[in-house]
């Protein structure tokens, strides 16, 4: 018993340092970018307007470089499940720093990476754009309720195109 956790403490400490010791630059904190809540709430109204001047009722949402919600609207007539949609879609650009059409080939049932779509809050359809200014990604815009994938990622590019000049490039 005793060797077992002398084992598990050596073995611990050696994970805890190998990171440490290749990533180690002297500083104890890292500094990033987050975009202001107002600008996400402009993104995500701007991409709704979009799909609205395409006839489409769809509710767009705005996550943070971490997957959270900053901004979320909604057309009047978008289905209740556009909602959730949005969000997860977002949620999917931000986490796998891409855009989701992208993502909806490479992970269909029976490839490599099928296994990704069992990632919880993960939504592997077209519409999640990220959201990057000076080189790093700060947030990602989702758009659920277009009659396709395409038509959504449209819509949250717009969103992204409308807050463009306040982004650092």
């Amino acid at each position: 018993m005793v060797r077992r956790l002398a084992c598990a403490g050596a073995l611990a400490a050696g994970v805890a340092a190998a990171p440490a010791a290749a990533q180690d630059n002297g500083n104890a904190t890292v500094s990033f970018e987050v975009m202001k809540p107002s600008l996400a709430v402009e993104a995500a109204e701007a991409a709704r307007a979009h799909c609205l001047d395409e006839g489409y009722q769809v509710a767009a949402a705005v996550v943070d470089r971490f997957g959270v919600t900053q901004a979320l609207v909604r057309s009047r007539y978008a289905g209740p499940h556009t909602v959730d949609t949005a969000a997860r879609k977002a949620y999917t650009a931000v986490s796998f720093r891409t855009d989701t059409l992208s993502l909806v080939e490479p992970t269909q049932a029976n490839s490599l990476q099928a296994g990704a779509r069992d990632i919880p809050k993960v939504l592997m359809l077209g519409g999640g754009q990220p959201v990057r200014s000076g080189g790093s990604l700060i947030g990602a815009v989702g758009v659920s309720g277009a009659p396709s994938g395409e038509e959504d990622a449209a819509c949250a590019e717009a969103g992204i195109a409308a807050i463009s000049d306040d982004l650092a490039f």
